[in-house]
């Protein structure tokens, strides 16, 4: 009894330690997303917020991720996935929560949908509004 026990023991601490866990590795690509599907949003659901579609990058391609709803997480904002584009590459933030409403830095998401952009004074698309940016015309931007 005892030696199956061990036996049986000794396998499930075998098999466990063959399992591999893959580390959490920033991706990056060079060819841009496409531009954003416009979605129809669904009636407000009490205790969640709006998770809005994406561009994800699956098996070397762009794919689209569906909108859907979030349990709300009380004390915390959400801050939906988007690409940032960096030295000529487009890396994916991935959703998250945070304490911070707005996490994008100093003057950062102007109209307030979690994405820096344009809209939000920022000429190179680099992230950082020109006020800030050391050269806000970089033209190795693209």
């Amino acid at each position: 009894m005892f030696k199956r026990k061990l036996l049986v023991g000794a396998l499930f601490a075998s098999t466990v330690a063959c399992i591999s866990v893959p580390a959490a590795a920033e991706i990056y690509v060079r060819v841009a997303p496409p531009a954003p599907r416009h979605e129809v949003i669904p009636a407000p659901r009490s205790g969640y917020v709006w998770a809005p579609g994406y561009w994800d990058h699956r098996n070397g391609r762009h794919v689209w991720v569906k909108g859907h709803y979030e349990r709300e997480r009380r004390g915390l904002y959400y801050h939906p996935s988007h690409w940032v584009e960096r030295d000529g590459r487009w890396y994916m933030q991935r959703s998250r929560w945070d304490k911070q409403r707005y996490a994008q830095g100093p003057g950062g998401d102007r109209d307030r949908d979690g994405v820096p952009n344009r809209v939000d004074r920022d000429k190179d698309g680099d992230g950082v509004p020109n006020k800030y940016d050391a050269s806000p015309n970089n033209p190795n931007r693209r």
